[in-house]
């Protein structure tokens, strides 16, 4: 029987947002299953891992970005080399979603495309917590104006963490589907569940 071999792939998503937003919890809710509430300033910080996805052997890299607009070089450099875009705003902050705004905006200016791989990302959706940004208001926005994709997540609550990272992958024309090895790779990174209001909450690989 002939050896096939795999296919490598490699690929950067880059969460971009302002400072507070809760980016690098998202992140880090996906890597290693865990929040730190309390906020802490990043610059520019890489994450790579490897799995294997339908098959084929991917190269993950996720990019966490600095809220600041002190660094608009590193910022277009980031958008420069990325294939996939989380842009991120808290549910509670309405300049943060617009934020969102201006920055898609950037990315289209960088990549020179008409519908660069989005999702944007509307954190801190916490039960009970405090709203300015109303999810119609955003949703309708989001996918019906820029056609792009949007998701409410908590990274308290690891609600919807993973389908960003499914969406994100579909987008940079990745299998949407999260094969057995990273499944096994979530004893010690990942679990989540669905999209954006409502849908139904799964903690296993069963949305493999």
């Amino acid at each position: 029987m002939a050896l096939v071999a795999k296919e490598k792939s490699h690929v950067r998503l880059v969460f971009l947002g302002a400072a507070g937003v809760g980016k690098t919890a998202l992140i880090r809710r996906f890597l290693l299953d865990t929040f730190e509430p309390k906020h802490r300033r990043t610059v520019e910080e890489l994450h790579s891992t490897e799995y294997e996805v339908s098959g084929a052997t991917v190269t993950l890299e996720i990019l966490d970005t600095s809220g600041s607009y002190s660094f608009p070089a590193m910022r277009k450099l980031s958008i420069q080399n990325s294939d996939a875009f989380a842009l991120v705003y808290a549910v509670d902050d309405a300049e943060s979603f617009e934020s969102v705004k201006s920055l898609r905006e950037e990315i289209l200016e960088v990549k020179e495309d008409k519908f660069p791989p989005i999702v944007v990302v509307g954190n801190k959706a916490e039960s009970g917590g405090e709203r300015r940004v109303p999810a119609e208001d955003a949703l309708s926005l989001v996918e019906l104006d820029w056609n792009s994709r949007f998701v409410e997540t908590s990274a308290k609550d690891n609600e919807n963490v993973l389908e960003v990272f499914m969406e994100l992958l579909q987008q940079a024309r990745l299998p949407g589907r999260l094969g057995p090895a990273l499944c096994r790779r979530r004893e010690t990174f990942p679990s989540e569940r669905a999209l954006r209001p409502p849908m139904n909450k799964t903690n296993s690989c069963s949305v493999c």
